[in-house]
């Protein structure tokens, strides 16, 4: 995987927080940043995933079946 960099701007209360808690868990920051980072991403995709049930359960988004798919494809 490639490396990326990325400057960001934290308050000052968030950025002593990430190095005392970095030191605690004797990582680095930037492994806690990314481990931060993926746990919320997880998060969202749960909440975006309960999103689309609810839009599929209200109508607002339309579910095709495969088989359909398939045949408006010309694939059957």
């Amino acid at each position: 995987m490639s490396v990326v960099k990325k400057l960001v701007s934290l308050d000052s209360v968030v950025a002593n927080e990430l190095e005392m808690l970095s030191k605690t868990l004797n990582i680095t920051q930037k492994e806690l940043i990314e481990r931060a980072l993926d746990f919320y991403f997880d998060h969202t995709d749960s909440i975006i995933a309960k999103k689309i049930s609810e839009d599929v359960a209200n109508g607002k988004i339309k579910v095709y079946d495969a088989q359909e798919v398939f045949t408006d494809m010309g694939l059957v």
